[in-house]
């Protein structure tokens, strides 16, 4: 892994995301290296060198605390094109120097997270008069998320992480996405059941978006599991996959009154 140290320019960038003012993002590039990730193709980065580097932006804790003396308050979504907790974070606690800024100025925010190391974190989160942690689960099956999500925490960690955030009154979501082709119709309930039992209050849904590359990139991974290469496979050329996966989703949302975003 290359880590950098670079200087930045801008902290806050105007976030075209629904409900989001601001993207904030403390590192270039991402350790997780999650295999469908579709970043390198938004930031036209190599697919062959995402996940080999990350970039820290060492200023950008005070560009930040300029930034917000001037700027119009919104929501600030942290991070929109890398993790705020990959692993390089315990060291330069980039993300936590910005929260600190932020909540100088009590900037609502919204953190969206694989990591557990947001745990760490919660005494200056749990402060914000607006905040929102969203933890990213695409699955409850570890093993397929070794697979693809190869440096990022557990879902034993994650679902931790929402039973910890939600128990210290933050609201809490989880962004289930994108939903792994393997999950069955059968498995939505017990899933989505486990989520609210850990105290989240709202459940973003989402497919994979394919852009170039990305299956490429994926096959190469998956072809030495070929159980999960052909539900992968099968599955993802499947239209009526997701569109059953998706209803089934939305009824369970109105039978246990939990608020369903849809971003399918």
């Amino acid at each position: 892994m290359k880590i950098r140290q670079i200087d930045c320019k801008t902290a806050l960038s105007p976030s075209r995301l629904p409900g989001l003012d601001y993207s904030l993002n403390p590192y270039r590039g991402c350790e997780h290296n999650c295999a469908y990730c579709y970043v390198p193709n938004v930031l036209r980065i190599s697919r062959e060198n995402w996940g080999n580097f990350v970039d820290v932006k060492v200023n950008i804790p005070l560009i930040l605390s300029k930034e917000l003396k001037r700027k119009k308050p919104g929501v600030v979504a942290i991070s929109t094109v890398t993790d705020p907790y990959q692993p390089v974070e315990e060291k330069y606690e980039l993300t936590r120097y910005c929260l600190e800024q932020l909540l100088m100025h009590d900037f609502p925010i919204c953190i969206q997270t694989k990591s557990n190391l947001i745990v760490r974190d919660i005494d200056i989160i749990s402060k914000f008069s607006d905040a929102e942690v969203m933890v990213s689960i695409a699955t409850l099956n570890d093993v397929e998320r070794k697979l693809l999500e190869p440096n990022s925490s557990s879902i034993d960690e994650r679902l931790d992480v929402i039973r910890k955030c939600s128990g210290e009154g933050i609201r809490t979501n989880v962004f289930f996405g994108p939903i792994y082709p393997t999950v069955k119709k059968g498995d939505l309930t017990e899933i989505l059941n486990v989520f609210m039992e850990c105290g989240v209050s709202e459940i973003m849904i989402d497919g994979f978006n394919l852009k170039p590359g990305v299956w490429k990139n994926m096959n190469l991974i998956l072809c030495n599991n070929i159980d999960v290469l052909e539900l992968f496979s099968k599955n993802l050329k499947n239209k009526d996959y997701y569109t059953q996966i998706r209803n089934e989703i939305i009824e369970f949302g109105r039978f246990k009154k939990v608020k369903i975003v849809d971003a399918f």
